[in-house]
């Protein structure tokens, strides 16, 4: 800051104190005046008026001082709070202590009447809280007065912590022209009260009632408050009724100030959104904190978001390993920036390269090793087998490998859906390199466990970003099938339950995530052609292309002969799948790598014989409803 700035800032601030010096100076001359008036109601004897006059200098200075020592001359602005409010009301009892200690031992022959001090004190209280909270009235009224000229009527869903932020935020955003009639809330019970004297009007289920009743334009909900379906179902019932729905930002970016208040459109997240996960902090600090930990396919969308969180937990190193170097740098500078206090070392690198990556764990004898790094587009794999097998197979192999030959303490594959009853290259591939990573876990040291879950939402290549690149050209959105459906989960949850799962792991289990209700593909794309503010069918077509080479109608997260048993966490499940013979899974592997660059259909071939394909009954296009 330049010198004139600072200049600046001081002046700036000697004219608030002086400006709140000189308020509070005659409002505490008044206040021990109204005391004695009240005292001898309103005529106060010759002797009393002059001992009035008389101690008021002293008086007044004992009770700035009280001011001067609590700083109450500070943050004289609109903003004023019970915090405040109780630094005035220390201030004013320090100075009638101060006063009743001057007046008894060092004027006694001037014994002020003890009602006048406490009169004193509350009058003063009264007062100067009045003239604090002025600037916020004044404020209130002129909200009020713009307000009632607005035309733009909201409600507010929740009538709880993040309800009463976003009101306040509201009130204290003049760019926001909103009038806010109430709340509701899916509890009737809160029905009939006031938060901040806006009251609660209603439930969710009586929206369309609300809306029409108090003329309201638009309804405000909080972002990442409400699961997606209750998102769904309000935004069916804005497009009905004719109001618009906002999110504003969630309680804790409001408190943390990480944000402006401003409103968004609905988004594709909003409508999937499910319930927060609830992760056990203490064990995954206990596992991760201070130990090395490597992350392959540390680029990626999974693989970045598990560096994200892993930063929270403080670990003494994170090794990011990725081929791409346009995505370490960005990810490194990212992640640096974040926890400046964390090594982080981007490593480039290629885990087909076992020597490389020999050189790599010798180096940062990782403790924890995440393995998110595979090929993961069903059609293209069944163009190109080898590389597939290469990628997920070999390339988990080595990984596994070196965890064991290191003494790594814990290792973590990411496996997929597509691994049960497997109808692609793609899927073949992930379950021989789960039956892998099982193998290796019944005789190791090491603690090797698999997390299994489906597709998560705005992955890079993914079906959303497809469907919005789509939508920006004008159409067609291109579906594979009216009936095909999908889980979804969100990326920050997937990162959040592998690192739980983890945590939880003995050795040799596969873990499933809770993916929820599966989404039909046909639904999603029309849910972001009515987002883009657009109509299916009407300016947006909607074709269907046909199964492509690999697909599934429908995932599974568990295999024809796998069971499944609950843990101690509610969205985390265990797959009770057969054991593998360690010997017959590296032969399996051998086999298949001695045939990689031979000709895709004898690698398919071969692969199908090691991991047979499901056969699903063939999927019959029908026009769209």
């Amino acid at each position: 800051m330049s010198h004139r700035a600072i200049h600046n800032s001081n002046s700036t601030q000697v004219f608030q104190l002086a400006i709140a010096g000189g308020m509070l100076l005659p409002a505490m001359m008044l206040a021990y005046v109204i005391a004695f008036l009240l005292r001898f109601d309103g005529y106060p004897t010759a002797e009393f008026a002059v001992l009035m006059w008389w101690s008021m200098p002293w008086v007044v200075a004992a009770k700035m001082v009280g001011a001067a020592w609590f700083h109450i001359y500070h943050g004289w602005h609109r903003y004023v709070t019970f915090h405040d409010l109780g630094a005035i009301a220390k201030a004013i009892t320090c100075g009638t202590i101060g006063i009743v200690v001057i007046d008894a031992f060092l004027l006694p022959e001037w014994a002020i009447p003890r009602s006048v001090m406490l009169m004193d004190w509350g009058v003063s209280l009264v007062l100067i809280g009045a003239l604090r909270a002025m600037p916020r009235v004044w404020r209130r009224v002129q909200q009020r007065w713009q307000q009632a000229d607005s035309t733009h009527r909201v409600l507010i869903v929740g009538a709880n912590d993040s309800g009463e932020a976003l009101l306040r935020a509201v009130h204290h955003n003049s760019q926001l022209p909103y009038n806010v009639v109430g709340f509701v809330d899916s509890r009737a019970h809160l029905v009939g009260r006031r938060i901040a004297g806006v009251p609660v009007l209603g439930t969710l289920d009586n929206v369309a009632e609300l809306v029409a009743r108090h003329d309201v334009d638009e309804v405000l909900i909080h972002s990442g408050e409400l699961s997606g379906k209750i998102v769904r179902s309000l935004m069916e019932t804005a497009t009905a009724e004719g109001f618009l729905v906002n999110v504003l930002p969630s309680y804790e970016q409001l408190l943390g100030g990480k944000v402006c208040v401003q409103p968004r459109a609905v988004a594709i997240e909003d409508l999937l959104r499910r319930d927060s996960v609830e992760i056990d902090q203490e064990a995954i600090r206990d596992w991760l904190t201070g130990r090395v930990i490597l992350v392959t396919g540390s680029a990626g969308s999974i693989g970045s978001e598990i560096c994200r969180q892993l930063l929270a937990l403080n670990p003494s190193r994170l090794v990011l390993v990725d081929r791409s170097e346009t995505g370490q740098f960005f990810l490194e500078r990212e992640l640096q920036r974040v926890a400046p206090d964390v090594r982080i070392e981007p490593v480039l690198a290629d885990l087909l390269d076992f020597e490389r990556m020999n050189s790599v764990f010798s180096t940062y004898q990782p403790d924890i090793v995440f393995h998110a790094a595979a090929y993961k587009h069903v059609p293209l794999m069944e163009s190109h087998p080898g590389e597939a097998i290469k990628n997920i197979v070999m390339a988990t192999r080595n990984l596994v490998d070196l965890a064991e030959q290191h003494e790594a303490h814990g290792f973590v594959m990411i496996s997929t859906d597509k691994a049960v009853n497997p109808t692609s290259v793609m899927g073949s591939c992930k379950q021989l390199a789960e039956r892998y990573v099982q193998a290796k876990a019944a005789a190791s040291k090491c603690r090797f466990v698999t997390v299994r879950f489906g597709n998560v939402l705005d992955s890079a290549g993914s079906v959303v970003p497809v469907f919005r690149e789509q939508i920006a050209r004008g159409g067609p959105i291109t579906v594979t099938h009216p009936d095909i459906i999908r889980y979804f989960m969100m990326i920050p949850e997937a990162a959040q339950l592998v690192i739980q799962a983890g945590t939880m792991g003995q050795g040799g289990e596969i873990f499933v995530l809770d993916m929820g209700e599966p989404v039909k593909i046909v639904d999603l794309a029309r849910d972001l052609i009515r987002l883009s503010g657009l109509r299916a069918d009407e300016d947006i077509e909607i074709e269907f292309t046909g199964l492509r080479p690999g697909e599934k109608l429908f995932e599974e997260l568990y295999g024809e002969h796998e069971s499944h048993r609950p843990t101690a966490h509610n969205k985390i499940m265990v797959a009770n799948s057969q054991d593998w013979q360690l010997l017959q899974v590296i032969g399996d592997i051998n086999h298949l790598e001695q045939m990689v660059n031979d000709q895709p259909a004898r690698v398919r071939n071969a692969l199908s014989q090691v991991v047979p394909l499901y056969e699903e009954p063939a999927a019959v296009i029908r026009k769209a409803a």
